[in-house]
């Protein structure tokens, strides 16, 4: 990686943890997540790990980002702390986690810096733009900084860009925040050149093609997926079960496959491989955008939309092991994980949060 690019990205990223911008309520706990987490002493220790996985990015094979925002979401606020509160829980059950990643090549290169009112660059006036340069990028020339993002999607596919361009080998996973923070990886591995199809556990459609005139957002992002993709059953959605139209009205007219989670419920094993059916008709490898509210609310509350009936977890284990077994896989995330909504403070939606990211990492390498 060059000079230039490992300064950008030290711009841009924060270590693991720390992409949620706190002065004193929260901070102590942040602060010890990235102690555990690159086995450190101090700040400074924690630091200058992080710069070093940085200078690691060319022999990754997979790459973990956190995208602390949920800007983007509706109902309930709270995934800006899923990415922290997933990684606490893995190191919980894995003390060694990080480095047992890093041995098999799977490098975190920590959090998107998250601005919390801010989206994407592209609803900020030029004004606002350069307010918020200034706040974030104090101590970098005027001409350079006048470049550099500063919202939370525009952030993360900038490093995403220069990441991939170095380590065009590398796969993304990313965690959110909400649904929103799965378009960064899916527009760069798109203008990258590379070829997939998107395959989306959800309770909802988010195929809208504005929300209160917002064009990207949680409810939206699948529809610009899709556009970008070409449609024509590149975008497939399972476990839907929350929408005010008919899966005939999505499949018609945006030329969408669907598959709902009553039928998948009634017959799991043959809905399973029917999914699988249309991910080969496609002939492409998959970016697996999994919103946690797919999974049934039993297991899954702590999230901002919350829905029963829905997807049973052994299932999508299953979905994400013949993946990437069968098929393999382009790239993925989990989103829409809000651990302070759910019983016991997300207790158990972390806990499926985490058996979701081992299996989504171990089919990205398969």
């Amino acid at each position: 990686m060059s000079p230039a690019t490992l300064e950008e990205l030290s711009w841009l990223l924060r270590p693991a943890g720390g992409g949620v911008y706190l002065v004193s309520s929260g901070r102590q706990q942040q602060q010890a997540l990235q102690r555990r987490f690159y086995d450190a002493d101090s700040e400074a220790d924690v630091t200058e790990r992080f710069l070093a996985t940085l200078r690691e990015v060319e022999r990754a094979r997979v790459i973990v980002l956190g995208v602390p925002s949920d800007t983007g979401a509706g109902f309930r606020r709270g995934a800006n702390l899923g990415p922290q509160a997933i990684r606490e829980r893995l190191l919980e059950e894995q003390p060694d986690w990080n480095e047992r990643c890093r041995e098999r090549g799977i490098l975190d290169i920590g959090d998107v810096f998250v601005v919390p009112q801010l989206l994407d660059d592209a609803m900020l006036s030029p004004e606002q733009l350069e307010r918020s340069r200034a706040a974030l990028y104090a101590d970098i020339a005027p001409a350079r900084r006048a470049q550099l993002p500063v919202s939370p999607l525009s952030i993360a596919e900038r490093a995403l860009a220069l990441v991939l361009r170095d380590a065009p080998q590398a796969k993304p996973f990313l965690l959110g925040g909400d649904h929103s923070c799965a378009w960064p990886a899916v527009k760069t591995l798109h203008d990258l050149g590379r070829r997939f199809c998107v395959v989306q556990p959800d309770a909802h459609t988010d195929l809208l093609p504005e929300r209160l005139g917002v064009q990207m957002c949680f409810a939206t992002w699948t529809f610009h997926a899709n556009e970008l993709l070409g449609g024509n059953g590149r975008v497939i959605q399972v476990g839907i079960r929350a929408s005010g139209r008919p899966r005939e009205h999505w499949e018609s007219t945006l030329g969408v496959r669907q598959f709902w989670a009553d039928e998948i419920r009634a017959r799991p094993k043959e809905s399973l491989d029917a999914v699988l059916q249309a991910v080969r008709a496609t002939g492409l490898p998959v970016y697996l955008s999994n919103d946690i509210d797919g999974t049934d609310d039993s297991v899954a509350d702590a999230t901002g939309t919350p829905e029963p009936d829905g997807l049973e977890v052994e299932w999508l284990l299953e979905l994400m092991a013949r993946l990437g077994r069968e098929v393999g896989l382009a790239g993925g995330d989990l989103m829409e994980v809000a651990p302070l909504l759910g019983a016991n403070a997300g207790h158990n939606t972390l806990g499926v949060a985490a058996r979701y990211v081992r299996a989504s990492l171990d089919a990205l390498l398969a």
